[in-house]
């Protein structure tokens, strides 16, 4: 399989090689990366061109990198069935640069991207509904990001009394609360509660 990959890489390298700024092969995919700008041309030379035949969109993701100066990554999957390949497409983006929609390329690129923009806020030029779709539409925040904190910032429960939804900021009752992580097996500070009769 790498021989077929390295293959591929070549062939790809060869043919567009201005459309790639990098190419390598990690966990068993042939992984390239690329500028937004080139993103659609590259998408389209890969489905098209009969010697790749990516013709499947799997996925695509985000990677927050927030120490990055272009924090994020909006990674491509693509999958050719005929000849059993994989590819992936690595595009690094900031927090206010978009990236080309895929939609034109690819139709089911629509519900990854908007997921992608409603998990990690990155941008996509000339999609064509860009909005949220696995976080209520008064949701503050992309909840992924590394920055986002864990609790959120408001909880949502219903009301019985009001009879509908209601948003409360956070509010933690257990963050006063001391824990003991010592296991009474490797010893502790102090006197456990039934220890004093195993001295007698």
């Amino acid at each position: 399989m790498s021989e077929a990959l390295d293959k591929l890489a070549s062939y790809i390298g060869e043919v567009h090689g201005d459309l790639i700024s990098l190419s390598e092969i990690k966990y068993g995919e042939l992984t390239v990366t690329t500028s937004a700008d080139k993103l659609i041309a590259l998408l389209r030379f890969l489905r098209d061109d009969a010697k790749c035949g990516f013709i499947n969109l799997i996925d695509i993701c985000g990677v927050d990198w927030p120490q990055r100066p272009d924090r994020f990554d909006v990674v491509y999957h693509l999958l050719s069935p005929k000849n059993n390949h994989r590819i992936r497409i690595k595009v690094p983006t900031g927090e206010e640069q978009p990236v080309p929609s895929a939609c034109a390329v690819y139709p089911g690129a629509d519900w990854f991207e908007r997921e992608a923009w409603d998990m990690y806020g990155i941008l996509f030029t000339g999609h064509p509904d860009l909005r949220r779709i696995l976080t209520d539409y008064g949701f503050e925040g992309h909840p992924l990001r590394k920055d986002f904190p864990t609790t959120g910032f408001v909880e949502v429960r219903y009301d019985d009394a009001a009879k509908r939804v209601v948003y409360e900021p956070v509010e933690l009752k257990q963050e006063f609360r001391n824990f003991d992580f010592l296991s009474p097996w490797e010893g502790t500070d102090y006197v456990l509660p039934g220890d004093e009769k195993a001295a007698k």
